[in-house]
Parts: C-alpha cells; structure tokens; sequence
C-alpha cells in the first residue's frame, strides 16, 4: 500500500512538472507561431510536439493518461534531476550568526557567517543586492554578491560582499551565508546585530564545527585538528594538523575498526553455527590481533610529536657567570634580546627568546648566572634561575669548554640535581630538577686556533665529568655562540631529547592527542585481553566482549558512539566563530 501511494505522489509531481514544462515552452514560442491571416496560434499537438525538446515529446498524452514515467524528464544529456538534499542531524535547530575573523581595529575585513535552515531568510532581510531586482532576489550557491547590508529600519550600515554557500556544499552542510564588511569593528558589529535582529543567535564557541561533525561534514578526530590548525603557532604543526584534517587517524581508525568488524562477526557466527564452519584457526586470529595492536603501537607513537608541536618546549639555559650564557641565546635564537658583556653578573633576571626547531616552538629562558653574591638583586636573580630551571621542559647548563668542568660548575650542578647520596635534587636545599638536560660545553673557538677543529669534535669526549653529571646530561655538544658552530648539533640534540627525532629531518605528518590516544589505550588493552582470553582458552563469549570494548574504544577517536561530555569537552576549546 504504502508503495503504491509513493508511486502515485512521483507520478503526480512528474506530470505536474511537465505540464509547467510545456506552458512555459508555449509562452516562450507563441509570438513566433502566429499566421499572417489571422492570428490564431497554430500549435496542435503534432505541432508542439515537433518543435518541442526531446525530452518533452510526447509528454502532454502523457500526463493527460496520468501515466507519465519519471524518466521522462530526464534532461538532454541524459541526466536525472537532482535528488533533493538529505536531512541533517542539526534540522529545525536555531540559526547562528558569528563574527569569523578576528575582529581586530586593524584588519580590512570582517567576515560574519550565518549558519542555519533560516540562512537564507536572513541575509535576504539584511542584504540589498546591487541593481533594480531585490524583490523575490535569492542567492545562488557558490555565488558572490555585491550590494549593502542594511538594519530593521532598511537603512544601510555598510557596503559588504555576500558569499552564499547552501546545503551540502558549504563547512556546516547547512545553507551558509557570510557577510564580508568593512573591518575595523563597528561595521561588522552593526551587520551581526542585525543578523541577530533578523532572527539568528548568537553561536557559541566552536558550534559552527559541532554543526559540522553532527552532520558527517567531520569527524571528531578531524575537527580536532581544526582546533589544532588554529592554534598552529609554526608551519610544521599546521602541517600536521592538516594532515589530520585531512582524514588520516580517521581513516587508520576506519580501518582498525573494520578489520575488528570482520572478526568479531566470525566469532558471533561461530557462537550460533559453530557446528556448520569449519574448525577455527587460533594462531591467525591471534596473529590478527597482533597486527591491530601494531597498528595502534604506531598511532600511540606520534602522541609525542603532537604534544611538541601543540605546546612547545620551554628551555632554561643556566651555568656560572661569564661562561657564555646570553652570548648562546643570541646566536641560538638570532637576536639581541640579551646584553652581552665581560663583566660578570650581568644578567639580573630571567629573559625570554623564541625559535623554532625542528617545526617545535622553543622558548629559551636566559639566566642569571648562579653563584653566592652579597648583592641582594643578583641573589634575588640565582633564585629566579633556580626556580626556571625547575619549571623548564629541558634545562641546558653551560661551562666554558676551554676550562672545562670545574669546581663551580660542581657546585652549580649539586645545587640543582644533588651531590651524590644527597637524594638526587631534594638534599641540601637543591633544587630538585628532575626535567632532561643537556650540557653544552660553549667557547669552544677559544681552545686554542690550532686546536680549535679538533677540540670542536672532541670536547664531549675528553671532558672529565664526574659520574653522576654523565648519568644526568643525556648529551655533551660544543658550540660557539661567535662562529655558531655546533648549533645544528644542539637543536638535534634536543629533539632527540625531548622524543621526537624524525623532527629534525624535517619529517611531520598527524599526530594523536591526549584524548585520542587516551581511547586509543583503551582500545590496545582491550585487543590483548582478547589474545589472553584465547590463550588461556576462555569461551567465544569472552572474546566477543573484549572485541566490543577495543571497538567502543576506537569509536570515541572519530566521535562513534561518543558522550555528550566529551563532546561538551572538545568544542569548549574552540573560540567562538570556529
């Protein structure tokens, strides 16, 4: 029954889609069709039809007989209609309106977007099209339109551009406006108060992406990287990011939890038809898991880089005075933020220089040089130093490589990390840094000319360092901050520290987050109980839940069966326009 009225409501709407077809061919024709004698349209029906288009030949017996197939209206190339839009996860929600762009006095353009089933509706209140025509107007999708926004009242508040972008084809798979004012502010704030005036509300942070992965334009792992490509503050995450946008970890999780898929329906059919299948081979499923669980390890491994390329390294560079501390965060970062002297003590405070290496963000935390001092300023100084050194990602301590160790840099190094036996940073009042490090043995242009190549490529070998310091630093480089030799050495070096190496050959691709690879986690622990439970022999029904749990876990990486707090969670982060 119920096909039958489908039928006949595609019949109906085909016929009266041929009968507005032939009227307006006939209006179009009939002032061409008139005889000389006297003014009666010529038109029958073996006329019309001749001069109709192929697709309508024939149409009006048709629709008269209430038996007009659909294909009839297929269009000269052969194409049908385009079927019309599906319906979205985000139908009969409000419509929102944002400011896009940042909004600064200094910009030349402001970008507004309107989002919503009253997209359309909207900008047709607000925007006045350029020429006669603004009544009945409605924009076209993937066309831009010149003309004036305008308040309540029609009066015109700015000269703007209007890109129209309608379902799907647009970032929410919503019809999508956006206005394009004069920058500055006032204008753009005009345009959106009557944006909201004409009926939409105000978006709230990261709802125009929320919109977008509710209606399958994202998933949750790629409007993540949205997130991260926004916040990108060096090319090489932004490349990663884009990566990710791209679909990878989306497409690995896809992947991973296909093949879990497959596995778990032979062993649901074994449950109920175990007697019709042939006998099971262990060693392969278990081998199947291994695979997945590899595939995970390898997903597991880029958690690091992200970190790195999301939040960047903070590294303290500390060591006595006059060995060359501000002279390396020069040359190391290509400025002049720190003064360089001969007098010792000249560095009071902690400074700041940003680099980038490698594609990571590094802040590099010039200090004062440690020593016992009457004066009260530079003392205050050395507790500043020793508190930056505690607080950094990596701490990198200085000594004169024509010097060497000596018996300040001891002291230096025990008042940071400990003396032997001391409890490693927390005895005699050290400072207890517990961070990575690195010692760079600078200076090292200044051990003699003839020795100079020489002592550059054996200064981490022949220092004499006392056992715990070689414990504690992972890596000895020689530099010079005046010729900037072994710099390159030293950035390679803190990558290799800070756990991710490939950064420094410039390799970068996605990378996990800590949400990501939290579920990921879950996931691998998940496919090694189903390896225990086959090991130890346990029945199928074991297995089936241990699958179950690894294929949730994975499902929470692309935003599958995910909590409305996590969701609450991931798009709190984003700022209001995104």
């Amino acid at each position: 029954m119920l096909l039958r009225q489908q039928l006949a409501a595609t019949a109906s709407a085909a016929r009266q889609q041929a009968l507005w077809q032939l009227e307006t061919f006939h209006s179009s024709h009939r002032h061409r069709g008139r005889r000389s004698s006297g003014g009666a349209a010529p038109w029958g029906d073996r006329a019309a039809g001749a001069l109709l288009p192929p697709p309508l030949r024939g149409c009006r017996r048709a629709w008269r007989a209430g038996s007009l197939p659909t294909s009839a209206l297929v269009e000269g190339n052969g194409s049908s209609a385009a079927p019309g839009p599906e319906p979205l996860a985000t139908e009969g929600e409000d419509t929102i309106a944002s400011l896009v762009t940042g909004g600064s006095r200094s910009g030349a353009v402001d970008i507004i977007r309107v989002s919503g089933s009253d997209a359309v509706q909207i900008a047709q209140r607000v925007f006045w099209p350029q020429g006669r025509f603004r009544f009945g107007w409605r924009p076209a999708s993937q066309r831009i339109y010149h003309g004036a926004a305008v308040d309540g009242e029609g009066r015109v508040i700015d000269e703007v551009l209007l890109l129209a972008m309608l379902r799907p084809k647009s970032y929410t798979r919503e019809d999508v406006c956006e206005l394009h004012t004069h920058g500055g502010g006032v204008c753009a704030q005009r345009v959106l108060r009557a944006c909201i005036e004409a009926g939409a509300r105000p978006a709230r942070p990261g709802e125009f992406t929320l919109r977008a992965f509710l209606n399958g334009r994202l998933d949750l792992s790629q409007a993540e990287n949205v997130l991260a490509l926004v916040n990108a503050r060096t090319a090489t995450a932004a490349d990663s990011a884009l990566a990710g946008l791209a679909g990878g970890l989306g497409a690995l999780v896809s992947e991973l939890r296909g093949d879990c898929l497959e596995i778990l329906a032979e062993l649901e059919a074994r449950l109920d038809f175990d007697d019709d299948m042939p006998p099971m081979d262990q060693d392969a499923l278990v081998a199947d898991i291994a695979a997945l669980q590899q595939d995970i390890e390898a997903a597991l491994r880029t958690s690091r880089q992200g970190s790195l390329l999301r939040q960047g390294l903070q590294v303290a560079i500390v060591g006595r005075p006059n060995v060359g501390k501000s002279s390396l965060l020069n040359a190391w970062s290509r400025t002049d933020r720190a003064i360089v002297t001969d007098i010792a003590g000249t560095t009071r405070d902690v400074l700041e220089a940003g680099l980038t290496v490698g594609g990571v963000p590094v802040t590099l935390l010039d200090t004062a040089g440690i020593r016992d001092s009457a004066d009260a300023v530079e003392q205050l100084g050395v507790e500043r130093s020793a508190a930056a050194a505690r607080a950094a990602d990596v701490v990198v301590m200085v000594i004169d490589a024509a010097a060497g160790w000596t018996q300040e840099d001891r002291e230096i190094f025990e008042a940071l990390w400990g003396a032997p036996g001391g409890g490693g940073g927390g005895g005699g009042g050290g400072a207890g840094v517990r961070g990575p490090a690195l010692l760079v043995a600078n200076k090292s242009d200044l051990a003699g000319a003839a020795r100079r190549g020489a002592a550059a490529a054996r200064a981490g070998k022949a220092l004499s360092l006392p056992l715990l310091a070689k414990e504690t630093f992972a890596a000895v480089v020689p530099t010079s901050a005046v010729t900037r030799d072994g710099l390159p050495d030293l950035d390679a070096a803190l990558l290799a520290l800070a756990g991710a190496p490939q950064l420094a050959g410039g390799g970068v691709s996605w990378a996990v987050n800590e949400r990501q690879a939290e579920a990921l986690v879950r996931a691998h622990e998940a496919l090694g109980a189903v390896g225990e439970s086959v090991a130890g022999g346990l029945p199928l029904d074991c297995w089936t839940i241990d699958l179950r749990a690894a294929l949730l876990a994975l499902g929470e990486v692309s935003g599958q069966g995910v909590s409305e707090e996590v969701l609450d969670s991931v798009f709190a982060r984003f700022c209001i326009g995104k």
